[in-house]
């Protein structure tokens, strides 16, 4: 079988258009904006690089990702370099990426915007956790490098300003791999050794590169852990570093850092002054008051015997309006008590008892003649009433010559001829005694033969 005829599986296919891709673009350079991006859990970056036109797949792993200053965005135009291969579980082609940059801004300018962003959303900025300098430190701890001429122009300022306050330099790098971690060491070590009022933070100006040891996530917290305040006074005036961010102040020099902490020597002296003429004028008014105040109170004041002996004649008169006053309050219940008793004996229970007696024999007397009263009334009005029934009575009506004819058995009274038929039963009720009879015939309205 010729090559052109040779049959391929999948995997030997792509195996070998791997192989050849791997060959050509080994060492490819890309420009191209980034899309789809994403970073999961295991550390790798997933995305596609594409133009107006086309688009590739791209991958960089965890061991090359970690270098990179800041985390790739989409919508970023980059500059990339790696080598083209195949994925084979998709069948398609990628380029694994070994370096990647940003186009236009640089890559430390978009890391250093990045962790701002990142620090401020989590609070580290806030001004409501930043805590107050104190008036006038004692004890200053310098964290910086020591040959530099940041400290030569914090300790000049401090020496013209106030030169009694003491200066604890505490030395690091401040440049460099391992300066981070040297300046966040020695915060600790500050905290938990120098009995410090005050840490500055300082060296002189530089690049974003030279500064960038400043512009590390682990040193704002540490800023923000510190017990004692902290202040940041790195680089020039318009430089801007994260530690400036995080510190309880930002000085925009180390000259300037040490003019915020200490008030010149001479100033405070002056206000001092001041403040000591101002409290000698008023003590010397308050004076000048109460000794008004005190020979008023003096012409006011009286022989205190005198006083005694008014006391114990108005004593005195006192006792006898009281004793006036009992008696007059005796007598008058006196009278009262008497008032009381007599009332009393006007309505004792025994007078009231004998009263009620002879009330009850009275009513007792008035209820009998008025129960013979009324039953005389009401026996005459029965016997009336007894004499019109027996006059309006059937018996009556009976005794004058008339009868009533019931039909019999059921002995319904009759009122028509026509409610029997000849061999009916009827019964005849006379004035004395009842006839029994048997119809023969009816005599009447509809009645036949």
């Amino acid at each position: 079988m010729s090559h052109s005829n040779t049959i391929y599986t999948v995997t030997r296919l792509t195996d070998e258009i791997q192989a050849l891709l791997g060959k050509h673009f080994d060492f490819v350079w890309i420009e191209g904006e980034i899309s789809n991006f994403s970073a999961p859990v295991s550390g790798h970056y997933y995305m596609v690089l594409k133009d107006e036109k086309a688009q590739i797949r791209a991958i960089m792993f965890r061991l090359q990702a970690r270098h990179l200053r800041f985390v790739p965005e989409n919508g970023m135009k980059v500059l990339v370099q790696g080598r083209i291969g195949v994925y084979p579980a998709r069948g398609e082609y990628q380029i694994v990426l070994d370096y990647l940059e940003p186009l236009g801004a640089g890559t430390l300018a978009i890391a250093f915007e990045q962790l701002k962003k990142r620090l401020a959303e989590q609070g580290l900025f806030d001004q409501s956790i930043k805590k107050p300098l104190p008036f006038l430190p004692q004890r200053v701890a310098v964290i910086t490098s020591p040959t530099g001429a940041a400290i030569r122009d914090f300790l000049k300022v401090i020496h013209r300003r106030f030169a009694n306050i003491e200066i604890i330099v505490v030395p690091v790098r401040v440049q460099g791999d391992g300066a981070t971690a040297d300046i966040v060491n020695a915060l600790g070590y500050v905290n938990l050794k120098v009995n410090a009022d005050v840490i500055v933070l300082t060296r002189g100006g530089g690049s974003l590169e030279d500064l960038w040891a400043f512009n590390q996530e682990e040193l704002a917290v540490a800023i923000r852990s510190s017990r004692i305040p902290v202040v940041s006074a790195v680089g020039h005036e318009i430089d801007l570093t994260i530690s400036d961010l995080a510190a309880d102040l930002r000085a925009p020099t180390p000259s300037a850092a040490a003019e915020l902490l200490v008030m010149e020597k001479e100033s405070l002296e002056n206000r001092i002054k001041e403040l000591r003429l101002r409290l000698i004028g008023e003590i010397r008014k308050r004076i000048s008051f109460y000794s008004a105040e005190l020979e008023r109170l003096t012409e006011r004041l009286r022989d205190p015997g005198r006083g005694i002996a008014e006391s114990w004649i108005r004593l005195d008169e006192y006792h006898s309006r009281l004793i006036r006053l009992m008696w007059i309050i005796i007598s008058d219940r006196k009278k009262r008590l008497a008032a009381e008793n007599r009332s009393l004996l006007l309505n004792s229970p025994k007078n009231l008892v004998k009263s009620m007696k002879q009330q009850l024999v009275f009513h007792k007397i008035s209820l009998g003649h008025a129960i013979s009263n009324l039953l005389g009334d009401k026996s005459m009005s029965f016997s009336l009433l007894e004499k019109r029934l027996n006059d309006l009575g059937p018996l009556a009506i009976l005794k004058r010559g008339y009868s009533i004819a019931r039909k019999l058995p059921e002995r319904k009274v009759l009122t028509e001829a026509s409610s029997v038929k000849k061999g009916d039963r009827i019964g005849v009720l006379l004035a004395e005694g009842e006839l029994e009879c048997l119809v023969d015939s009816t005599v009447g309205k509809g009645l036949s033969g």
